[in-house]
This record gives C-alpha cells, sequence and structure tokens, in this order.
C-alpha cells in the first residue's frame, strides 16, 4: 500500500501521457493507495527517499519500483495507469512545493544530464504552479 510513493518517484518527470493497451503496465494495486495519508507521513515520506537515493534499505516493493525508474523516464510512463499518472501529478506538486530539496535530489539522481527535465518542462512546469 505504502510504495505508491515510490511509484510516483517513478513517474515524477513522466507524467501526463497516455497507456497504450498492448503494452505491459505496472502493478494496479499501486492504484488503491491513499497518497495524502503517505505524503501526511513524514516517516514514510523519508524512509522511501532513503530507499530511492540508495541512502537507506528499501522493501521488496521499493527494490521493484527503483528499478522501473529508468524505463518510467524513457517511455515517458507509457506502462502506468491513469491513477498512477494521476497520482505522480499529486507528489510531484507536492514535493516541488513542501520538499524541494528532496525533488531536487531525486532529479539530480535520475537526470544527471537533464534529458528529462528538458523533455518534460513544459508538464513540470504547469504541475509547479
Amino acid at each position: 500500500m505504502k510504495s505508491i510513493i515510490l511509484l510516483v518517484f517513478v513517474s515524477m518527470s513522466a507524467m501526463v501521457y497516455r497507456c497504450r493497451a498492448d503494452e505491459p503496465s505496472y502493478p494496479t494495486s499501486w492504484d488503491n493507495v491513499n497518497i495524502d495519508e503517505v505524503l501526511g507521513n513524514e516517516r514514510l515520506v523519508q524512509n522511501y527517499a532513503k530507499c530511492l537515493l540508495e541512502k537507506g534499505s528499501c522493501s521488496p516493493e521499493g527494490t521493484e519500483l527503483k528499478k522501473a525508474i529508468p524505463d518510467a523516464l524513457k517511455t515517458g510512463c507509457t506502462k502506468c495507469s491513469d491513477k498512477q499518472k494521476a497520482g505522480a501529478q499529486k507528489v510531484i506538486k507536492w514535493l516541488v512545493q513542501k520538499k524541494p530539496e528532496l525533488w531536487k535530489e531525486v532529479v539530480d539522481k535520475y537526470d544527471p544530464s537533464g534529458e528529462y527535465t528538458k523533455k518534460y518542462e513544459k508538464e513540470y512546469r504547469t504541475l509547479a504552479n
């Protein structure tokens, strides 16, 4: 249930792209997580951030989600469900507004060249407002 926070990080630069029915998808069990509950729990946010940034241990779900980040960025989150994309948008906005230092760390780790930041800049700016 709590693993949606990592899915959202996975999708954070990939945002609003439509899924294609013929492509495999990420587990829909992630769709049922209460994102507000996760974001309201600082301990969970920090634990998942540490996992994602390789600064702490990961749950099995966290490990799996961390592996999906490069694919999600590369493909524009085509394997994400609509609920996962909406959750990603919510978390991105929250990170940008409430945890900009954490947002920067994640972007620096998963997009050091700035390739995806440039690719998804329009969507990112829309969410940041």
